[in-house]
């Protein structure tokens, strides 16, 4: 097997072997992303470039691995850009915003209690909908308790 430089084109099937999905889901994630433009060569022919592949390899982590659905993937792209799910050197660059809140007498920022509480990590999305979900609680605590 001959050793391609990172900056070169990819085809389907060297795509499809390395974040191991088949070829048919990659075809249909271009109909679903925008953002994927392989270039097409004659008879069809698709080349990836090694952007495509991050953000192909962004995609699959949030759907895979942080359930996200097509329509979640699609919004994240809508609101944050492409760039910003791009997934290299197996490190996903996906941002999401500290948050810091209050339920009246404990106050809670996101990424350093959770680090400080466990020596387990958290992916930046599983944080995020964990610091929501933990939001929501309090906001429905505090409803209760005026009552």
């Amino acid at each position: 097997m001959v050793i391609k430089s990172p900056e070169a084109f990819r085809t389907i099937s060297e795509v499809s072997k390395d974040l191991s999905l088949p070829q048919h889901v990659l075809r249909f994630w271009e109909t679903k992303f925008a953002q994927i433009k392989p270039i097409k060569r004659g008879g069809g022919r698709r080349y990836y470039r090694p952007e495509d592949v991050d953000l192909l390899k962004g995609i699959k982590n949030l759907l895979y691995n942080d359930g996200y659905t097509i329509r979640g993937v699609q919004k994240v792209i809508k609101e944050n850009g492409s760039k910003n799910i791009l997934f290299s050197n197996n490190k996903a660059n996906f941002k999401v915003s500290q948050k810091t809140f209050t339920d009246g007498v404990n106050s809670y920022i996101s990424e350093q209690n959770i680090h400080s509480r466990t020596e387990q990590t958290l992916s930046d999305s599983k944080r995020k909908k964990l610091m929501d979900v933990m939001q929501n609680l309090v906001e429905l605590q505090s409803k209760i308790s005026s009552k």
